[in-house]
């Protein structure tokens, strides 16, 4: 039997949220050693977890109203819905309060969270029940969810396992704001207080974050890479005629503007030459260059079943992020599951952006892509990739290579259930 964790983090480990990251995590441990405390007003989809219990601004709120006597939900694993769109519960004001994240909203949510209506006789039988053995804190910039960790860590005499994936702790930011700066100070109190726990312990999206929170903290977590279940295809010499070249996912942060690089490169070696790009981006403002653009192909949203089929298709896959200081700010350390699928599919990656970019730097460094770095020189590594067979051969094996050391269910649960037992062991 493996170790009883709580995850805590504001979304529901579902189908629709947050699954394929968390999958990484507890693909292979039992649903019953594993719960959750979250917050989103959603009533939750299957997942990974045996219960979940809620704890929604909105119930905080009437409580504090006193329109509501108790705080929290329970949700057990067969009552649930396999799948489908997530029921939100309450479409009104309060609903709206939960998911703004200014710091303002966010010192007034540690407020409301601090009176404690939701440490009620439910939680604590909840939890007596449960009995957790270890904590798995999802780290974010919200401070609602310290305080709960810390709370739980406290009452059982536990172990917190942090996932760090993003740089909330050093990210300040100029601001003349007071409220920014008392939520600030706050928030990195909490944070220190829960990575200088005597048992604390973490997980990394990264090698690059691992190396500067472990030093910071005295830390031994580990980097725990984000796994992909797309199936690999056979090995085939690139399409030069009519190539399919596609990218899948966020275009904000700059990464619009270098498409648009990537659309005029392709443009000036063949103007029959097209950019697939696939995302869910509702605002033109991002968008509508890219669909004015002759050699771009603007697919919008696709679901993640077709996103698969499509890579499957293409001859080549593009990774590209954006080179403004504003950009690599928000993504020097960012290793989404982009990075998995790519090494993972077979398929040619051509990787664009500043190498201080968290996944660009990464796939710099296995080798198993074709990087550029540079604006004036990405037209001539387009054209290697292309007519270069030998090069086409030799990042598809060192794609395997580095796929089956870093990005499958088993090596990356393997990492995590490894930090998690001796977290539990040193505490």
């Amino acid at each position: 039997m493996q170790p009883r964790i709580l995850i805590i983090q504001t979304t529901p480990y579902s189908e629709n949220y947050s699954s394929r990251s968390l999958d990484a995590y507890f693909h292979y441990w039992e649903r019953d050693s594993v719960a959750q405390i979250f917050s989103r007003n959603i009533v939750p989809t299957k997942g990974h977890c045996a219960e979940l219990y809620q704890i929604t601004d909105t119930d905080l709120l009437k409580r504090w109203l006193h329109k509501k006597k108790n705080v929290g939900t329970i949700y057990h694993y067969n009552d649930l819905a396999d799948s489908g769109s997530n029921e939100i519960l309450d479409n009104g004001t309060m609903q709206q309060f939960g998911t703004k994240h200014t710091p303002t909203i966010e010192i007034l949510r540690r407020m409301l969270w601090k009176k404690k209506y939701w440490c009620n006789k439910e939680l604590i039988e909840w939890l007596d029940k449960f009995q957790p053995e270890c904590i798995f804190y999802n780290f974010s910039n919200h401070i609602f969810t310290q305080q709960i960790a810390l709370f739980v860590a406290d009452r059982y005499n536990i172990p917190i396992v942090t996932a760090i994936g993003d740089d909330y702790y050093f990210n300040d930011q100029k601001s003349y704001s007071p409220t920014y700066h008392i939520y600030r100070q706050v928030f990195k109190a909490l944070t220190r207080k829960i990575l200088t726990r005597k048992n604390s312990s973490a997980v990394y999206i990264s090698d690059k974050i691992r190396e500067k929170y472990n030093k910071e903290f005295s830390l031994n977590g580990e980097t725990v890479y984000l796994s992909s279940t797309v199936t690999r295809k056979d090995f085939h010499q690139i399409n030069t005629v009519s190539p399919i070249i596609a990218y899948f996912g966020n275009i904000r942060l700059g990464r619009n503007n270098s498409l648009l690089d990537i659309a005029d490169a392709l443009g000036k070696i063949n103007s029959n030459y097209k950019l697939e790009v696939y995302t869910g981006e509702s605002d033109p403002g991002y968008y509508q260059k890219l669909q004015k653009h002759p050699n771009v192909i603007f697919g919008g949203r696709i679901p993640y079943s077709k996103v698969q089929q499509r890579i499957a298709e293409c001859d080549i896959i593009i990774v590209a992020e954006g080179f403004r200081p504003e950009d690599i700010n928000y993504t020097r350390y960012s290793l989404s599951t982009k990075a998995a699928d790519s090494l993972a599919s077979g398929v040619a990656v051509i990787a664009y952006g500043p190498e201080e970019a968290g996944i660009i730097g990464y796939l710099i460094s296995t080798q198993a892509v074709v990087s550029c770095t540079d604006r004036s020189k990405l037209e001539e590594c387009i054209r290697e990739l292309l007519s270069n067979t030998g090069l086409q051969k030799s990042i598809y094996d060192q794609a395997m290579f580095i796929t089956i050391k870093n990005h499958t269910l088993k090596s990356s649960c393997s990492v995590f259930s490894s930090v998690i037992n001796r977290a539990i062991k040193n505490g």
